[in-house]
């Protein structure tokens, strides 16, 4: 075996199809959504998957995830790239805006603004992320999050804005037109 052979690695991932989680979470609120998929009820989304992320927790306002640091995330200069640090903030600040949203009610980001404090490595060990609301009104949503290593030092912060809206064809709602017609 050659050592570009010896240093050749493989990883295999697999998930569920996406769409029937997708119409869960049009009927449901944020929090039942969410506990159900933590339950293993409601599949999670295949990036989650992809990248190694877990549910750890979830609370009106406040989401938690895991990611156990792997060479498959490094970026050229041998650390996490920014991306997937981002990626799982993105994914816990925006679903502790989800948390706080009734039925029939959809979000998506707008923004994120994410601060790397330092590098995490394969050998960090497990980091966890941690998403909280902030405000939230009608139409928009903010919330913060944070980046810890197993010894709790901070690895990154962020913020989320997160557009708000009616999910279109939710029963028990009004379509924008048939309001605006009246």
């Amino acid at each position: 075996m050659s050592n570009d052979e010896a240093s050749n690695r493989h990883r295999s991932i697999s998930w569920e199809d996406p769409k029937p989680g997708a119409r869960r979470a049009r009927e449901l609120s944020g929090l039942e959504f969410f506990d159900k998929m933590r339950r293993g009820e409601i599949a999670a989304p295949p990036f989650v998957h992809l990248l190694g992320m877990e549910v750890f927790d979830a609370g009106q306002g406040r989401f938690v995830m895991t990611l156990e640091p792997q060479e498959c995330h490094y970026n050229p200069m041998g650390c996490v790239h920014g991306g997937v640090l981002a990626t799982l903030l993105d994914s816990v600040m925006s679903a502790a805006v989800h948390t706080a949203l009734p039925a029939g009610k959809g979000y998506l980001t707008l923004e994120i603004k994410v601060n790397f404090i330092r590098p995490v490595f394969a050998r960090s060990g497990e980091i966890m992320a941690e998403g909280n609301l902030v405000s939230s009104n009608q139409h928009v949503a903010t919330s913060e999050g944070r980046v810890i290593d197993v010894t709790g030092r901070l690895c990154a912060t962020g913020t989320a804005t997160c557009l708000v809206f009616d999910l279109p064809g939710v029963r028990g709602q009004a379509s924008s037109a048939t309001e605006n017609s009246s």
